[in-house]
């Protein structure tokens, strides 16, 4: 049986806190509101477009004539989309890109009627009409390239490492031998450690919140998904959390659009370059997974693939 530490008293606070404000929203119920997040006002204000035209997006003339976008979300994790039950509002970098686009297609982000979508329902949503964009953590690959389009990417994620602050010996996944390991069983970095890094010890639930939970009492030594996921979580409780090493995968996080629909899908990629250059992504950035600690790194090149 491992070793494990006494948790020290403001730390069983603090895995008390992150229980109900993290693991019920993430179950799906309805939890606390966040411990800490960006206010209103150190939030980003984002210039509605004017006279904007797209008739060759019929996804953007069934938004203009009902006067408001419909985009699907995650609302169960913190710092990139997040639901607060108590308000309904959403909160996150995600959102925030969401709320860009919206401004950029000339829609005022307070119009947007957010959805929340699973992940296994997001090409099929798309595909439906359900919704018209979709901005949650959706990695850019080929196979879903063929059900759905994408802009951007606007952030590269990769799987890396969650670890308590005081936590010296763990740098990388090279560390992890005879280290007990967290993370969501069946999921991508689950079976990317048990094949690459066979010596660690495998711990799996089905959602990250217990894997944090059991990282804050020691019952385990990391927590790992992409990175992004990550700094959320240590965003929520930055003097007991960090994110640490290199990512040790790629995972280009794009915006889902109707498949085909090429006028929308350049629009956006107009629209991430424009915020990126006048610094509205690096200060959406700032405001949510920057409360981490991690500073913002360079966008990820867009890829504007021919139209399909």
């Amino acid at each position: 049986m491992p070793h494990t530490h006494p948790a020290r008293p403001h730390r069983a606070v603090l895995v008390l806190v992150l229980a109900a404000a993290l693991a019920l929203v993430a179950c799906g119920r309805e939890g606390s509101p966040p411990v800490k997040g960006p206010k209103g006002s150190e939030l980003p204000r984002y210039a509605v477009a004017r006279n904007v035209r797209l008739p060759d997006s019929p996804t953007w003339r069934r938004a203009e004539r009902r006067g408001y976008l419909v985009i699907g979300v995650k609302e169960d994790q913190p710092y990139l989309g997040e639901k607060d039950p108590a308000t309904g509002r959403y909160t996150g970098f995600d959102i925030e890109i969401a709320k860009m686009m919206s401004a950029a297609l000339g829609f005022p982000p307070r119009t947007i009627r957010f959805r929340t979508i699973a992940s296994a329902n997001r090409e099929t949503a798309l595909q439906s009409g359900q919704i018209d964009l979709y901005v949650g953590t959706y990695t850019i690959n080929d196979k879903r390239k063929k059900l759905v389009g994408f802009a951007g990417p606007y952030y590269l994620a990769g799987q890396s490492l969650l670890v308590r602050a005081d936590e010296k010996d763990i740098k990388g996944p090279r560390d992890l031998a005879g280290k007990r390991v967290c993370s969501a069983a069946g999921s991508t970095p689950y079976q990317r450690i048990r094949a690459e890094y066979p010596k660690a010890v495998l711990v799996a639930y089905d959602t990250y919140s217990v894997c944090v939970d059991n990282l804050l009492t020691y019952q385990v030594a990391a927590v790992t998904t992409d990175d992004a996921i990550l700094l959320g979580y240590a965003a929520k409780v930055p003097d007991e959390l960090k994110v640490v090493g290199t990512p040790f995968s790629k995972e280009p996080y794009g915006i889902g659009v109707p498949r085909g629909d090429s006028a929308l899908r350049f629009a956006l990629d107009d629209a991430l370059a424009a915020d990126e250059k006048d610094g509205d992504w690096k200060k959406a950035y700032d405001a949510t997974l920057g409360l981490s600690g991690v500073p913002a790194p360079e966008p990820p090149p867009i890829d504007r693939y021919p139209a399909a």
